[in-house]
């Protein structure tokens, strides 16, 4: 009877034992696959919300069909969008103007680039021309060339690699704003693109109110050769040097702009026997030195220029960081529109001596 009694009791045991392990392997089960649903769709929801998203440009149409987690760029800029916005590229071409040294980062993006923990960025060498296998081993989700130069072969051969933004209309002629839209848009990061863009404008409007003197003031952007003063080249409204100058208050002379017959064209080249078209600018700005101002004031022609002979000249050195400012974005702005503001307002202080 006893032993019965304890057969009995170990088998109540035994399956009290065995319901408990069941339900235990049953809860884990469903625990682990609500968290892997959790983990995955939350991710993918995460990703895609939002998505596709279509950008257009000047090659035509990139549909983008998820937040990209690996963004590249390439050409002139572009990687200080990136920057600006948190993000450091997987990869970014090296800048070939105004770098002092052979790291191809310009000051601001170095800057940057410590700011975010970033000790050793993937510079794409490719200053005379792309590397498309450097590119593709950098792996990016997507590629960000709203400022850039590129050819239809070059948009084409990116493409494969992975999603382009390339610019809206012409090579060379993205504002800084639009470079800011397009590229944030294309990471997906819309509304951080449009308060960097609200941020930046605050920057020039506080440092433009402290030289009131510029606005209104007509400038001309005039590059200049001392081994050939024959002609010279300027620079239209369509190109970000002259409208950033504009969005400072300063106006286009229409004595060149009647001159334009191509809107969408970003440059101009005169013969020197035009150089009376000059003469409506206060200022001129352009890229050269001492041994080139020089030149130009003591050529018989080009010396007669109202602004050449009132000293009313900036010339950028052409491996200084404010020359590769000239294409302005939100970093290189922040950096360099102290020192650029206060040139123009001290060379324009010359015509009234």
């Amino acid at each position: 009877m006893v032993k019965k009694h304890k057969s009995i009791l170990k088998m109540a045991i035994f399956s009290a034992l065995f319901l408990l392990v069941l339900s235990a392997c049953s809860s884990q089960s469903n625990s682990d696959e609500n968290s892997e649903g959790s983990n995955s769709s939350g991710g993918d929801s995460a990703s895609t919300e939002g998505y596709p998203i279509t950008i257009e440009h000047a090659f035509g149409k990139t549909v983008i069909e998820s937040k990209p987690e690996r963004v590249a760029t390439v050409q002139w800029g572009n990687q200080d969008v990136a920057l600006a916005l948190g993000v450091v590229p997987v990869g970014f071409s090296a800048a070939n103007f105004g770098v002092q040294d052979d790291s191809g980062l310009l000051p601001w993006t170095a800057e940057k680039l410590e700011e975010l923990g970033e000790s050793n960025p993937n510079v794409f060498q490719d200053t005379d021309g792309l590397d498309f296998e450097a590119i593709a081993d950098s792996q990016p989700d997507v590629i960000l060339a709203a400022y850039s130069g590129l050819t239809e072969e070059d948009y084409n051969t990116l493409s494969e690699i992975a999603p382009v933004v390339a610019y809206p209309t012409s090579p060379w002629t993205t504002s800084w704003r639009d470079q800011v839209t397009m590229n944030a848009k294309g990471m997906g990061m819309e509304a951080e693109g449009e308060q960097l863009i609200a941020d930046t404008e605050t920057t020039i409007e506080e440092k433009v109110n402290e030289h009131p003197e510029i606005k209104g003031k007509k400038v001309a952007w005039v590059n200049f050769s001392a081994t050939d003063l024959s002609e010279f080249h300027l620079y239209t409204p369509a190109d970000s040097r002259v409208a950033f100058l504009e969005e400072m208050g300063m106006e286009y002379p229409e004595s060149i702009s009647g001159l334009i017959e191509d809107d969408a064209a970003y440059s101009l080249s005169l013969s020197a026997e035009n150089a009376d078209v000059l003469n409506d600018a206060d200022i001129i700005i352009g890229y050269g030195d001492d041994s080139t101002y020089e030149a130009v004031k003591n050529d018989a022609r080009l010396g007669q220029i109202k602004a050449i002979q009132n000293d009313s000249v900036v010339f950028i050195a052409n491996n200084s960081d404010l020359a590769a400012a000239g294409t302005p974005n939100p970093l290189a702005i922040e950096y360099t529109i102290d020192n650029y503001v206060t040139q123009i307002d001290d060379a324009l202080s010359n015509n009234e001596q």
